[in-house]
């Protein structure tokens, strides 16, 4: 059969650049394991987030102005004056939170297992460069609403560069570019948040990945499915990323999208979280809001700096906190990777870890009260304690053996037969209702109500196992 002109275009591209190797090198015939859980869904939705803040940060470009005495106003006219403007902000203030969101769920599930060690370590520093980098731009587009509040943070966070030693002063005007917070600041920072850091995140979102596909993923039981293949050289344990993969993150992307749109649309402030009230009342050099706060992502940070008394070592712990993430692979000394197969101490420590991070995060939102700073010391020192004590922990803990092939998930029907039972549990028939058919999502799921012995009974099932997987 005569090609046709498409196919003769298509086959001058392919001979002049490496398309098909690329999509089967990183896609077709990239082998990865077959027991990924719901916590590798983050990966992929990272991606996602990362598109839908280019898409919109370039359309709010087009209407915005870096102009310390436009910069509000064009604000306010993106939201109330350019089509779907409110829709297309929104879209960017709750994506920046939603990065976030997503990018601590990713590096917790590094901690699950154990993601960042051998041969992984560079794929973790990788990542650990993209938080930093992340924070960056983040930290430079909440100056741009020019609001109270992103003003006043800037003021405060650039101020804390002058704690430095020597350098400290001259290193504050050169990131303000002035003596205060002005103009020139808001115009550099517009630079590199629309041009120079996206640059450094998408080059290094690419050697995250090359650096991925050249290892492979990790996995639930962190067995390294290389270790097992067939004549062919194909794991045993591995299906390719494409379609199983591809068609498996659709679900999660649907779920995600859902409640992306619902915060959009009935909570874009988040109670505060997300968009603060003090940043739509425009910035005023001359009056400073009675309690200066970051963006929530930030808070657990800032908490850990406002715990030290000394402005300087409180400066240094604060960094500090980012740097000791960067070593985490040569701080576990355990055998095993993946938290289930690991001692019930490093279990523990990882629970405080959660525990301490949150509070961190709370902390840093309220004023810094006696009573504050003391619960904020106290969990500085369980933060850090989980990295620093690492090496002897995880060196004295027992693991559990690893199986030589990785262990079966349980299969979908199982899960919907296992949530039946529970429902059915916790619920009972309303008086006088006769049972007619299944009650798990069907017609008689409005006919019940919460049956209270037998949701004590499912969460002493849930503590009783909680504690033997910390045994």
């Amino acid at each position: 059969m005569k090609p046709t002109r498409l196919t003769l275009v298509g086959n001058w591209v392919l001979d002049r650049f490496p398309l098909t190797k690329l999509w089967n090198e990183h896609m077709a015939h990239y082998y990865a394991p077959k027991n990924f859980n719901f916590w590798y869904y983050f990966g992929s939705l990272a991606l996602l987030v990362l598109v839908i803040q280019i898409v919109t940060g370039i359309l709010l470009t087009m209407n915005y102005k870096p102009d310390a005495k436009l910069a509000f106003d064009s604000v306010e006219y993106i939201m109330r004056d350019v089509s779907w403007g409110w829709l297309v902000r929104y879209m960017h203030s709750t994506g920046a939170s939603a990065f976030f969101i997503v990018i601590y769920l990713h590096m917790f599930r590094g901690l699950l297992y154990g993601s960042f060690k051998q041969p992984r370590e560079l794929i973790w520093i990788f990542g650990m460069l993209l938080f930093v980098a992340l924070m960056a731009e983040a930290f430079m587009g909440y100056l741009l609403p020019w609001g109270q509040m992103s003003y006043w943070g800037a003021q405060v966070i650039i101020s804390l560069f002058s704690a430095i030693p020597v350098i400290g002063d001259d290193l504050s005007l050169w990131i303000r570019g002035d003596y205060v917070v002005a103009d020139a600041t808001l115009n550099r920072f517009f630079a590199f948040h629309v041009i120079a850091v996206p640059l450094v995140l998408v080059m290094l979102i690419f050697m995250h990945i090359v650096a991925l596909h050249e290892v492979g993923s990790n996995n639930p039981d962190g067995i390294e499915i290389k270790n097992n293949k067939d004549a062919n050289g194909i794991p045993l344990d591995g299906i390719p990323f494409h379609p199983y993969y591809t068609v498996k993150d659709i679900p999660g992307v649907a779920v995600f999208l859902f409640f992306f749109a619902t915060v959009i649309f009935y909570m874009p402030e988040m109670g505060g979280y997300f968009l603060e009230p003090a940043n739509f009342i425009p910035a005023d050099p001359m009056k400073t809001p009675e309690h200066i706060v970051p963006v929530w992502y930030f808070t657990p940070f800032y908490a850990i700096l406002r715990a030290i008394p000394d402005k300087f070592a409180g400066v240094i712990s604060m960094f500090g906190a980012i740097i000791v993430l960067f070593l985490l692979p040569w701080l576990d000394r355990s055998p095993v990777k993946s938290i289930r197969y690991r001692g019930g101490i490093y279990k523990k420590a990882l629970l405080l870890f959660v525990i301490s991070f949150v509070a961190l995060g709370y902390l840093g939102t309220q004023p810094a009260t006696p009573t504050a700073t003391i619960f904020a010391r106290f969990f500085t020192a369980i933060y850090f304690g989980f990295f620093l004590l690492m090496p002897i922990y995880t060196r004295w803990e027992k693991s559990k053996p690893l199986p030589e092939r990785l262990t079966d998930q349980p299969a979908l029907e199982e899960r919907i037969s296992d949530l039946r039972e529970v429902f059915e549990e916790i619920t009972v028939l309303k008086p006088g209702t006769v049972q007619n058919g299944t009650s798990f999502l069907g017609s008689n799921v409005l006919m019940r109500r919460p049956n209270p012995k037998g949701i004590l009974n499912v969460i002493i099932r849930l503590a009783k196992k909680l504690k033997e997987s910390l045994d």
